[in-house]
């Protein structure tokens, strides 16, 4: 159940079979309590790794792994960072992926962070 005090960025990485990053700004400062992803078709070859990172530390218990095998467009996957998740207002989040899948794939990214 969502509370009065979480709020939610939406991103959007462009490609997430080529390597890179791609950053969005906070603002409202926090803690990253979920992170969601979907995809807009499937990826092929392997899976993707996307990592999160805030001030260049890693976002911690934050990695998503898309599964290339039965992957779909809407497929959605999650998770709930641990630790390293403070954000305050200004800072930017970094997205990351490792460019492992092959087919251009972009993928939509929500974080839901909570006062």
């Amino acid at each position: 159940m969502r509370t009065l005090n979480d709020y939610f960025i939406t991103a959007k990485i462009a490609n997430i079979s080529t390597a890179g990053s791609t950053f969005v700004a906070v603002p409202d400062g926090g803690r990253i309590i979920k992170i969601l992803t979907s995809i807009k078709n499937a990826i092929t070859t392997a899976d993707a790794a996307l990592s999160f990172e805030i001030g260049g530390t890693a976002v911690t218990g934050g990695g998503i792994t898309v599964t290339q095998s039965g992957s779909a467009a809407g497929d959605v996957d999650t998770a709930e960072p641990t630790a390293a998740n403070a954000v305050n207002e200004g800072d930017a989040i970094e997205m990351i992926t490792n460019g492992g899948s092959s087919t251009t794939c972009e993928c939509q990214v929500t974080f839901v962070i909570r006062r």
